[in-house]
């Protein structure tokens, strides 16, 4: 048998998503294939340091009662400290320093703010190590709501109405952010502009639920999208990106049913909430399929995605309407990234083999440092 591949999965972080980067974690580790792949769990605490943890994923299963986190054990993460080298070590809670041995790629399953926004993606380039998913500008448009509309607009593809209001404009006058609002109609729904998972969303249906809303949203971030809800059906599709010179596919579609919910709130999402079914493959045509699967592509490059995004539609009576592009999808069990994909004929574990491969693939050649003339 060839040689394992190691991969250093990283999760948790100081986002309000920790606990959902630690479930779609466990996920990963009860799902990857051990005949192939030698896994590094690293464990990012909510105070930003970088742990080794357990290799268990019942240790970070999705429990509503009580939510998985990463326990800071006491043990430190060294990385390389120059693109020459790709071994990984850890020092030990006692202060024993021992060898991981080489990593092949990186695996960041980090959701929100401080890892799925480009700054680890960061991180990892300046170390020169191949990693699973979109690079800098792609992971930090796709988590910023008001600049994936602004450059899917500009692609000329559909987005929905809002307005981008900064805390210091509704510090400074509330009454003009109020009539802005309700120039999009009512309801509208309220979320932070760089936060994922819905954490910090809110219908709003009455005038006077916005400034709740608002506020709601501003202890997430300082700037803050009031879109004007869009009349339809939630569907969504997948995206793989393909390996150098292979263009981006997409699966099938899959559908958000809301039947005694709001909308799809993070209960829902993750701890299975009742008043929502997710339906794979959603009902819909042949041709409209085909039209969903091509703007998902076009959206998935005009932000310069690679790896893997979940694109979020409306399918209006006017047509689809893009909502969101999600460049790191939960991989829980309920989630409809890795859905959509089963639906399409990609188990789980095999969609692991092709996101890690197409890393692979896509990795830039090691920068080996020029001896001095």
């Amino acid at each position: 048998m060839s040689e394992k591949i190691t991969v250093a999965l990283l999760f948790g972080g100081p986002s309000s998503e920790h606990s959902i980067s630690c479930a779609t974690a466990g996920g990963v580790l009860g799902a990857i294939d051990r005949e192939r792949y030698s896994v590094i769990p690293i464990g990012i605490t909510r105070d930003g340091a970088f742990t080794l943890q357990e290799d268990d994923p019942q240790r970070f299963a999705l429990d509503a009662i009580d939510l998985p986190n990463v326990v800071d054990n006491g043990t430190r993460i060294v990385w390389p400290d120059s693109t020459a080298t790709r071994e990984l070590a850890v020092t030990d809670a006692d202060g024993t320093r021992r060898s991981l041995g080489d990593i092949d790629v990186v695996f960041p399953i980090l959701h929100g703010p401080f890892g799925e926004d480009g700054t680890v993606q960061g991180k990892l380039e300046l170390l020169g190590l191949p990693y699973v998913g979109s690079g800098v500008l792609a992971s930090a448009l796709g988590m910023d709501k008001h600049f994936t509309k602004t450059v899917l607009a500009a692609a000329g593809i559909s987005v929905a109405p809002w307005t981008t209001v900064l805390d210091r404009e509704w510090q400074d006058d509330p009454e003009a952010v109020r009539t802005r609002a309700a120039a999009l109609g009512s309801p509208v729904f309220v979320k932070p502009a760089r936060a994922g998972s819905s954490v910090g969303v809110s219908k709003v249906s009455r005038p006077d639920e916005l400034d709740d809303a608002m506020r709601i949203a501003f202890a997430e971030d300082d700037k803050v999208l009031i879109e004007g809800a869009m009349v339809g059906r939630e569907v969504e599709c997948a995206v793989l990106g393909g390996r150098p010179g292979e263009a981006p596919r997409a699966s099938v579609a899959g559908e958000i049913v809301v039947s005694g919910r709001e909308f799809y709130d993070f209960d829902a999402k993750y701890l299975d909430a009742p008043g929502i079914d997710l339906v794979c493959p959603a009902d819909i045509s042949a041709a409209e399929l085909a039209e969903m699967q091509e703007l998902s592509v076009r959206a998935f490059e005009a932000i310069d995605a690679q790896g893997l995004a979940r694109v979020d539609f409306f399918l209006t009576a006017d047509g689809f309407v893009i909502n969101e592009v999600n460049t790191m999808p939960g991989f829980t069990p309920i989630s409809m990234f890795p859905k959509c994909w089963e639906a399409s004929g990609l188990s789980y574990p095999a969609l692991l083999d092709e996101l890690i491969d197409v890393a692979l693939k896509r990795a830039k050649p090691r920068r080996v440092p020029v001896p001095a003339a």
